[in-house]
């Protein structure tokens, strides 16, 4: 009896020290996860920070383009604000932020004085490492996630975190502001039939166009004849 009392106290104590082992690991995960998502949370803060100067040396030279400011300037507010509803509604906030300052810099590219302002290129180098942090963070968090998922799907981690009602934690999939569309090719208007082959005209002949040279004869000369002869009868 005191054998197999002394059997189940150990098999408690494996099953104990193999759950908190699977508990820990759990909790490891989660945490890295919340801190990839606060990486990605100040590399955002960056950026948003960085819009109002930058609309603001554009304006210096194209003032006129008030509605593609305007629009930045919501989309900015709309993108500091999206938080609160949720990571989805964060990333998508974010992606309209990020077409908004695709427009503002094709509107650049029709002022040389500008592209060529040094306040300008410092604001844009900025950004540009700061677009490259934010991908550089958004890849390290999505991988954090789908390790904990799959940590939570997998046997007998799953028991553990059904017991402890973990979530699944949500992808943060967002648009890089400087990768540039694929244009689009279209056949439509085409209406060429690739197994026709173009049969050549045949030449015709030009009917002004003189018949082959033939050599030119050489006719005698009557009268001068004639004038030979009687020459030759008078004497």
């Amino acid at each position: 009896m005191a054998i197999f009392l002394w059997f189940v106290i150990i098999a408690l104590l494996i099953l104990s020290v193999w759950g908190v082992g699977i508990f820990n690991g759990l909790v490891v995960l989660k945490n890295r996860v919340a801190e990839a998502l606060s990486d990605i949370d100040v590399q955002l803060k960056r950026r948003h920070n960085l819009i109002p100067n930058l609309v603001s040396t554009v304006k210096g030279y194209a003032s006129h383009e008030s509605n593609l400011f305007e629009r930045v300037t919501l989309a900015r507010t709309s993108a500091m604000t999206a938080g609160e509803g949720g990571l989805s509604q964060k990333a998508k906030a974010e992606n309209g932020l990020t077409m908004a300052l695709k427009s503002l810099f094709a509107v650049v590219e029709n002022y040389p004085e500008l592209k060529a302002n040094q306040n300008f290129l410092a604001l844009q180098e900025e950004l540009s490492d700061t677009e490259n942090k934010i991908m550089s963070a958004r890849r390290f968090y999505n991988t954090n996630v789908k390790d904990f998922n799959t940590r939570q799907e997998v046997f007998p981690s799953s028991l553990i975190s059904k017991m402890f009602s973990y979530k699944k934690g949500e992808l943060f999939e967002i648009a890089d502001m400087q990768e540039k569309e694929v244009p689009q090719v279209s056949f439509e208007s085409a209406n060429v039939n690739p197994t026709s082959s173009v049969q050549p005209e045949p030449i015709q002949p030009n009917p002004t166009q003189s018949s082959p040279v033939q050599s030119d004869s050489v006719q005698p000369n009557v009268d001068q004849t004639d004038s030979n002869q009687n020459e030759s009868n008078n004497s």
